[in-house]
């Protein structure tokens, strides 16, 4: 492989933004302060997640999202900033550091292109306070990375936040930067290789009939008139004779759900919870928010006329389309109260490899004064992960579920500096930590359900999960 002759020409080429860093630093000397500088460059092509298996260390937190149908990828590798708190109060707590991160952010580079300047990668747990102790990640994490790789639509651009004070080296950090490059614009010519050969065993975390049981007493709930939905999850521990291939099960997962949001997230002590999930929680672009309403489901056929008869089913049937519309309820009424307009769009249907939803996108446009995690606060849960009445079926599901849900069925995403944001739902999910992985996935219980039926749908999302894992 060729070194490009452009690249020894680094500081020639550069010379301007070694410049902009010396200027910072004078000023920073002058003031007695810090500042954030946020640079962005175009570079070759590269696959974000061989990137991101090639630059991350083992105690560093990083964060992968994909979305194959957006053409997007994105790796956010180590942070220089990160907030990690537990409590009611995570969501405000979370956007007032975005804030004051954004208060001391200089941009350098072209920052009018997408996924150019600074991005904060978040990740909550379903609730604000985990119960077990030992739980490896805590109720909130934000951190504005070191390094980002994003491709969108072939093109690729590399972020690189740093912290500039009176003390550091300038002609060091771009001589860094240039290293860094080097190695990444190498990595196109060697694709990561994979292997993965194991034996594994794997053991319900709940028993079938516990979980059944747990419907009976849900349904008897439901007709009392206290509940009118609740999402019962289920867990399934899995032992590998090998330890986890991180990167290894973030491809498969990407080849075979190519419709759904591909996301890792590790917190730096050697855990990760990784999934692929088909459930948008929000996205905000130029202050167009769109959000799905996604409940209600039936299997894929085996045949295109079985296929044909599922989804006629499940548009027609009465209990599913109940379950639906009171996610699209919750979801209308929670942006008005914040003073948005929703406006619901046709409901069509979100077919995956294994299973297809009833879905429902539903848009609005968002005032500047409204930050986005104000909106991610006021929709997590919906009644698609947790229920309704929401803080009833929270209650009663601390009362049936024996694990602790964590970041299952939480949100997780990006916000930028300009308000535009991308966070999913993380169900169809798993937490892996060495050779040991947790595997999660629910089923909505409504007046209608069938202990039987609802216990093979959850078997069945978990078995999609296994078969990328291992």
């Amino acid at each position: 492989m060729t070194v490009s002759p452009c690249r020894s020409n680094f500081f020639v080429k550069h010379k301007d933004l070694y410049q902009f860093l010396l200027s910072v630093q004078k000023n920073c000397l002058k003031n007695d302060c810090r500042q954030i500088v946020s640079i962005s460059l175009n570079i070759d092509w590269v696959d974000p997640l061989v990137v991101l298996e090639k630059l991350t260390q083992a105690n560093e937190i990083n964060f992968y999202f994909e979305n194959k149908e957006k053409g997007e990828a994105i790796a956010a590798i180590d942070a220089i900033a990160k907030l990690q708190i537990d409590g009611q109060e995570r969501f405000t707590q979370a956007e007032y550091f975005i804030k004051s991160c954004l208060k001391n952010i200089i941009n350098f580079g072209n920052d009018n292109q997408p996924f150019a300047g600074s991005h904060f990668f978040c990740y909550f747990s379903f609730f604000d306070r985990n119960i077990q102790t030992n739980y490896p990640f805590p109720s909130a994490t934000i951190f504005l990375p070191r390094w980002q790789i994003t491709v969108k639509n072939q093109h690729c651009i590399l972020v690189n936040n740093i912290i500039i004070n009176a003390r550091v080296n300038v002609q060091k950090i771009v001589q860094n930067l240039q290293n860094k490059l080097k190695l990444i614009e190498s990595l196109e010519y060697y694709p990561a290789k994979f292997d993965l050969a194991a034996n594994f065993s794997k053991k319900p975390v709940t028993s079938s009939t516990h979980f059944k049981s747990s419907v009976v007493s849900a349904l008897e709930k439901i007709g009392s008139s206290h509940l009118s939905k609740i999402v019962l999850a289920d867990a399934l521990d899995v032992r590998s004779s090998n330890r986890f291939n991180l990167f290894k099960s973030l491809d498969n997962l990407r080849q075979i759900h190519p419709n759904c949001y591909i996301f890792s997230t590790s917190n730096g002590k050697g855990q990760s919870f990784i999934g692929a999930s088909p459930e948008r929680l929000i996205s905000i672009h130029s202050q167009q928010l769109i959000t799905d309403a996604l409940a209600g489901s039936a299997p894929r056929g085996k045949t295109p006329a079985e296929d044909a008869a599922n989804a006629n089913r499940l548009l027609e049937s009465e209990k599913e389309r109940h379950e639906h519309l009171l996610v699209i309820d919750f979801i209308t009424q929670r942006l008005s109260q914040l003073g948005l307009l929703p406006q619901v769009l046709a409901p069509r249907l979100r077919q995956l490899s294994n299973i297809q939803h009833l879905w429902t996108p539903i848009s609005a446009i968002v005032p500047a004064n409204v930050h986005p995690l104000k909106i991610v606060s006021q929709l997590h849960p919906t009644p698609a992960v947790a229920g309704a009445a929401r803080d009833i079926a929270c209650a009663e599901i601390r009362r049936y579920e024996s694990f602790e849900r964590g970041l299952y069925a939480a949100p997780l995403g990006w916000i930028d500096s300009h308000g535009n944001c991308e966070f999913i739902v993380g169900i169809r999910s798993a937490l892996i930590d060495g050779d040991r992985a947790r595997l999660y996935a629910g089923a909505g219980i409504v007046a209608g359900s069938d202990p039987d039926r609802e216990f093979a749908e959850v078997q069945l999302k978990l078995q999609a999960l296994l078969k990328a894992l291992v």
